[in-house]
């Protein structure tokens, strides 16, 4: 079990420099893909800093556990839209992790379990991948499953990806290719899959429960997606500062503010 101290001293360092960052000019470009490319680069990795009061949140109760994660509706619409529309019917209650790779992945979403399946709202027609240069994946992120040549439907899933899965050296060479410098110091301080950027759609971040995620990227026995709770984020009544919570995971991601009760007490408030 890594140090939760040495992942909040990294966190910090990454927010403090992430903090002097100026923000680029706003353009969109069509990809190779086909999918949609959002250039607009925040002042700050917005995936490694606490969630923001309102910001639009879903809860997945999992048969180990919940994991909880921050949306973003602004950078893929359509991944956000569809997701929440099929969490509104009912559709993930009782889909399985039909695949799950330790030390790197969970993922769920599909009905028919065998990772060939998927729906969306728009009568199960894909929609195009969305990238973005504000979202990338770092251990936590939650992605789509993009299906080569067709599209994104409804599988998603959640890095899991140790914390020092990506070394100064890998970082460098992730510079020397073009990624801007923030990215790569984020990359180096909760480490992630670098590689599967541009990739794939980046739709969300898990700020509670990464335990839960080491939990079942390590387990024998079926997993499976009970419920999934969209709401808004209420941050928790204690002034303070933040600190990483205490958890069962290698490394955790999980945030709460100094001297207050643990994230679960406040799920946020339900659409």
């Amino acid at each position: 079990m890594r140090r939760a101290a040495a992942l909040l001293c990294a966190l910090l360092w990454c927010a403090v420099l992430f903090a002097a960052c100026e923000k680029s000019p706003s353009s969109a470009a069509s990809t190779e893909s086909g999918g949609t490319r959002n250039e607009t680069q925040p002042q700050a990795e917005a995936q490694l800093q606490p969630p923001a009061e309102g910001a639009m949140i879903a809860t997945l109760t999992t048969s180990l556990g919940d994991i909880s994660f921050v949306l973003y509706p602004d950078a893929a619409p359509m991944a956000v839209e569809n997701f929440t529309g099929l969490a509104a019917q009912g559709y993930y209650n009782g889909l399985p992790f039909h695949r799950v790779v330790a030390d790197y992945l969970i993922q769920t979403g599909d009905a028919t379990g065998t990772g060939t399946g998927g729906s969306t709202i728009w009568g199960g027609t894909p929609y195009p991948v969305e990238l973005s240069d504000s979202l990338h994946h770092f251990t936590g992120a939650v992605a789509m499953a993009c299906v080569q040549d067709e599209g994104n439907r409804s599988q998603f899933y959640i890095v899991a990806v140790p914390q020092d899965s990506v070394t100064k050296k890998a970082a460098q060479a992730l510079t020397e290719a073009g990624v801007r410098q923030s990215v790569a110091d984020g990359y180096t301080a909760v480490g992630g899959a670098p590689e599967l950027d541009n990739l794939d759609t980046v739709f969300g971040q898990v700020y509670a429960g990464m335990d839960v995620v080491d939990a079942i990227a390590a387990s024998k026995e079926a997993v499976t997606v009970e419920s999934v709770t969209v709401g808004t984020y209420a941050a928790p009544p204690v002034q303070g500062d933040w600190e990483e919570v205490p958890t069962r995971g290698r490394r955790p991601l999980d945030f709460r503010q100094r001297g207050a009760a643990p994230l679960e007490s406040y799920p946020g408030r339900g659409i």
